[in-house]
């Protein structure tokens, strides 16, 4: 764990120090990501649905805020639908302009929601949004999580039903067929219910003083989505892939995971109960301290000098030892013959 830790410092390092430039870029992503997702779904004006249009649009969002993303999204989902039936651009119109009075009436800021619950339910991974935004905001980002449900949705019935709203005629017969088919999508509303009782209920749970209660609110989320899914697919007979509902309940789980790891890591094992009062009141608090490990220090040494080493010859080395040993014995020969000579011995 120590790895993941000192890992997730280096990254907030590393955002602290080029915040500006990773934002712009995640924004572009996201931009480009929108405008292919909406030309795969709804390409149907061939000048807009060329990926040098989707490059185009995204790099101008970019140099723009966010919100203005959403609004360069809603307009060129209107000028495909137009290409399908003024019906269908009508009907989409009037209900995206209903979903931007409640957008921008309760979440101005959440723009980026919307556009991330398109591109989740297109990599069919949806329900990791309500597990995501009951651990990270409040139960009202769901009003974004919604809008952004609810596009999805429209656009994918008029992807399917392309063809037989370009044969209908009749103005009218199309804005009733579209409306009852769209709005009485039983697996729309199956998600939506879903998703709002998981965001409650993980929003509930990681604010408990409870150990680990952001790991059992990821769980139970992605547990309320599998159940609620599971069981209004029974009730109102829609047949839903179990097999996309784990796997991105799986998703959601492992997503959650990495949302603690970066924004709840604490250490629950040094966790102390606190107890004071006033004159008024006795407090009853928690404290659980958060886990912070310093980013170890690389130490470079420079070596700037070459070292050389000397080769010794062997042979050499002996000649001079015997020169030394010689050497030794001859002054060792004239002191002894001076001292005799001195005293007088012979």
């Amino acid at each position: 764990m120590d790895t993941i830790y000192v890992f997730r410092e280096r990254i907030q390092e590393l955002y602290a120090r080029y915040s500006r430039i990773i934002e712009k870029a995640g924004q572009f992503i996201l931009a480009f990501a929108a405008f292919a997702l909406i030309n795969h779904q709804v390409g149907f004006l061939g000048a807009l649905a060329s990926p040098v249009a989707a490059l185009g649009l995204a790099i101008i969002c970019t140099f723009l805020p966010l919100f203005f993303t959403v609004i360069v999204a809603t307009a060129l989902i209107l000028a495909h639908l137009a290409a399908v039936s003024l019906g269908i651009l009508l009907v989409t119109a009037v209900v995206f302009l209903v979903m931007y009075i409640f957008y921008l009436r309760l979440t101005p800021k959440m723009s980026l929601l919307v556009l991330l619950t398109a591109l989740a339910f297109f990599l069919k991974i949806p329900y990791a949004i309500p597990v995501a935004c009951g651990l990270l905001l409040s139960p009202v980002s769901m009003v974004a999580v919604v809008c952004g449900g609810i596009a999805f949705y429209m656009l994918e019935y008029v992807r399917e039903n392309a063809s037989a709203l370009e044969g209908s005629a009749d103005l009218l017969t199309q804005v009733i067929s579209y409306l009852q088919q769209v709005f009485q999508n039983k697996e729309m509303w199956i998600v939506i219910v879903a998703f709002l009782i998981c965001c409650f209920v993980v929003y509930t749970l990681r604010r408990q003083a409870a150990d680990h209660a952001w790991k059992i609110a990821i769980v139970a989320g992605a547990v309320v989505n599998i159940v609620v899914i599971a069981a209004g697919d029974i009730a109102f007979g829609v047949h839903t892939s179990y097999g996309s509902l784990v796997g991105g309940s799986i998703a959601a789980i492992v997503l959650g995971l990495i949302l603690e790891i970066f924004f709840f890591a604490v250490d629950y094992s040094r966790s102390e109960n606190l107890q004071y009062e006033d004159d008024e009141y006795y407090y009853y608090v928690k404290a659980v301290p958060k886990i912070s490990i310093a980013t170890p220090e690389k130490t470079v040494k420079k070596i700037n000098e070459r070292q050389e080493t000397e080769i010794i010859d062997a042979e050499e080395v002996r000649r001079k030892a015997r020169k030394r040993k010689d050497v030794k014995d001859v002054d060792k020969v004239l002191l002894t013959q001076s001292l005799k000579d001195d005293l007088g011995m012979k």
